[in-house]
C-alpha cells in the first residue's frame, strides 16, 4: 500500500459527494468547500459560490500543514470581503511552521459553523496490517492531546463492516446517550466510505454535533494511490501535494509521473545529491530495511535517496526508473567512490529477469559514468525468475567494466549493505 495524502477540500468535497450513498440518505453535507490556488481568481468566488456573501466563513491553508489553529493560521467566523483580504495578505508568502519553512499557496474556505466545546469529538480511522482501526474520543478539539493513548480504539478486521450498534457499545460510551445513536450511525458510514475509496488515513479532529447535524470541521486524509484503476473515479479530480515546505525536484516530479501511468509503484525521493550510498530498491518493505540499515551502520549523511519500485513494472518503466537515479548519481564524481545497492525481498509477483532488464539496459547506457564515478554495484534479490536475472547481472559484471558483486535470497539483505559499506568506510 503507498499513501499519499490529499487535501482538505478534496478529502470534504468527496464526503458531500458519497457520503449519503453510504449511509442510505440519512447523513449529508453540503457541498461548500471552496479550493484556493495561486490561479484561483477571488473576485469571481462569490459568482460561482453566492453563499460565501451571506454565510460567516472559515479559512485555513490546505497544505498539510499540522496545528494551524495553535500556529495562528486560521480566520474564524469571517466575512468574505475579511476572508478575501486575509488570502491576499498571505498568498505566496514564505512562513516557517516547526521548523519547516514554506510558501503558502492553497487554501480551503468553508462555512463557520458555532458550536460549543462540549459540541466537539475526535474519530479516526488508521489501516493496518489485519484491517481497519476505529479511533474514537470523546473530546475533540486542539487540544485534544495524545489521542493515540486515550481514544477509545477497535480494530474491524478484513471484510468486515461495524455496525451502529457495535460501534455505539465500543468507542461511545463517554458520550452523552442522546447523541450516542447519531454518531455511531455517522461513524458506521464513515467506514464504508472509508473502505470502498481505499483510504489509508481518515482523520477529523474535531466533527462537531450541532443538534441532529453532524459536521466534519477539521479533515486529514491520505489515499491508497495504488488503488486508483479501482477508486480513481470515485475519487474524482483531487491531488496529491507534496509535504508542506517541500518542493519536488525536477527528476522526482518525472519518477511521480511515471508512477502515475502505471499500475506499479514508481517512489523517488533524493535526500542527498551529494551521497555516496544510492539504492534501487523493489517494495516498500524492503526500501525501509535497507534506508533503516544505512542509518544503524552510521551512513545516513552518505545516504542519497529513499524510495522503491514495486508491482512488477514493466522493462521500459523500470529502465526509466534505473535511469533517473543513474543519472543523479553521476553528476558529481567523489574521490572515495561510490556504492549503488540493488536490492529487495523475495518478490511475490515481480518477475525479476524482467525487471532488472530495464536496470540493465539503464547501466550499460551509464557505463563510462559509471566507470568515472568509481561505482561499485551490489545485487541482491529473490522472486519469480530470479535466477536468470541473478546471471544477467552476473554476466554485465564483466561486461561491464564495473564491479558487481550478486547475491540470492540466501544473503540477508541487510548483508549486502554492511558489506558494501564496510569496503567503503
Amino acid at each position: 500500500m503507498a499513501q499519499k495524502a490529499i487535501r482538505e477540500a478534496d478529502g470534504k468535497k468527496m464526503m458531500a459527494r458519497l457520503l449519503k450513498d453510504y449511509t442510505g440518505g440519512k447523513y449529508a453535507l453540503e457541498d461548500k468547500y471552496i479550493k484556493i490556488g495561486p490561479e484561483t481568481d477571488l473576485e469571481n468566488v462569490p459568482v460561482e459560490n453566492p453563499w460565501v456573501k451571506t454565510e460567516k466563513l472559515v479559512v485555513k491553508p490546505d497544505q498539510l500543514i499540522k496545528r494551524r489553529g495553535k500556529s495562528k493560521l486560521l480566520l474564524l467566523n469571517a466575512t468574505w470581503e475579511e476572508a478575501k483580504n486575509w488570502i491576499k495578505e498571505r498568498m505566496g508568502k514564505e512562513i516557517t511552521v516547526s521548523n519547516v519553512t514554506g510558501v503558502l499557496d492553497h487554501f480551503i474556505v468553508e462555512p463557520f459553523i458555532p458550536h460549543k466545546e462540549e459540541d466537539e469529538y475526535y474519530v479516526a480511522i488508521v489501516s493496518v496490517r489485519d484491517g481497519d482501526t476505529i479511533m474514537f474520543y470523546h473530546q475533540g478539539g486542539i487540544n485534544v492531546g495524545d489521542v493515540d493513548a486515550k481514544a477509545e480504539k477497535w480494530m474491524a478486521p478484513i471484510d468486515t463492516f461495524p455496525t451502529a450498534e457495535e460501534i455505539e457499545k465500543r468507542l461511545l460510551g463517554k458520550v452523552p446517550k442522546e447523541r450516542r445513536a447519531l454518531l455511531a450511525g455517522f461513524i458506521e458510514g464513515l467506514f464504508k466510505f472509508y473502505a470502498d475509496l481505499n483510504f489509508a488515513y481518515l482523520e477529523i479532529n474535531p466533527i462537531v454535533v450541532v443538534g441532529d447535524k453532524i459536521y466534519p470541521l477539521d479533515l486529514a486524509a491520505k489515499l491508497d494511490d495504488t488503488a486508483e484503476f479501482e477508486s480513481g473515479e470515485k475519487w474524482g479530480p483531487i491531488e496529491f501535494p507534496s509535504p508542506f515546505g517541500r518542493t519536488l525536484s525536477k527528476e522526482e516530479a518525472y519518477i511521480e509521473e511515471l508512477d502515475s501511468k502505471t499500475g506499479a509503484s514508481l517512489k523517488l525521493t533524493v535526500l542527498n545529491p551529494k551521497g555516496r550510498i544510492w539504492t534501487m530498491v523493489a517494495g516498500g518493505g524492503a526500501s525501509v530495511i535497507y534506508s533503516d540499515t544505512i542509518t544503524d551502520l552510521g551512513y545516513m549523511h552518505e545516504m542519497a535517496n529513499y524510495g522503491e519500485y514495486s508491482g512488477d513494472p514493466n522493462e521500459e518503466f523500470t529502465y526509466l526508473y534505473a535511469r533517473t537515479i543513474l543519472d543523479l548519481m553521476t553528476r558529481e564524481p567523489n574521490p572515495k567512490g561510490k556504492y549503488l545497492l540493488i536490492g529487495g525481498g523475495i518478490a511475490n509477483f515481480t518477475d525479476v529477469a524482467n525487471t532488472f532488464k530495464g536496470i540493465i539496459r539503464a547501466l550499460k547506457e551509464y557505463k563510462q559514468k559509471l566507470i568515472e564515478n568509481k561505482v561499485k554495484i551490489y545485487v541482491r534479490r529473490g522472486g519469480p525468475n530470479y535466477q536468470e536475472g541473478l546471471r544477467m547481472m552476473r554476466e554485465l559484471g564483466n561486461e561491464l567494466g564495473v564491479p558487481i558483486e550478486v547475491y540470492g535470497p540466501e544473503t540477508h539483505m541487510t548483508k549486502i549493505v554492511s558489506m558494501a559499506l564496510k569496503e567503503g568506510s
